[in-house]
């Protein structure tokens, strides 16, 4: 059996994704406060505080990209992705902290 392995995706290449509109799943696992004090447009937030109540409401058949402060806990959140069976998980590394595109508050 392979051992199932969540792939790194940088900033710049999630901003341009987004750009040419393609379609992926976007999910940022930070706390309610830090994501209102800024995010990516169109991200969902489900917060790693209770990401295992609520991670069924990613669909396991698309690709999914998670998102953090600096990539420490989405990379959490992707590998338990992984572990349940979803097999296209990448992790944004650096995270918000590396984010140089549009930024959404509130």
């Amino acid at each position: 059996m392979s051992e199932k392995r969540v792939e790194d995706i940088n900033p710049e290449t999630v901003e341009k994704r987004l750009q040419d509109n393609e379609q992926f799943q976007l999910i940022d696992v930070r706390e309610t406060n830090e994501y209102e004090e800024g995010h990516i447009p169109g991200i969902k937030l489900i917060p790693l505080s209770d990401f295992e109540n609520r991670y069924q409401e990613i669909d396991p058949a698309k690709e999914v990209v998670m998102v953090c402060r600096s990539g420490g806990r989405s990379g959490k959140a992707s590998d338990f992705l992984a572990a349940n069976g979803y097999e296209n998980v990448k992790n944004m590394v650096g995270g918000m902290l590396a984010w140089n595109g549009e930024v959404e508050r509130g």
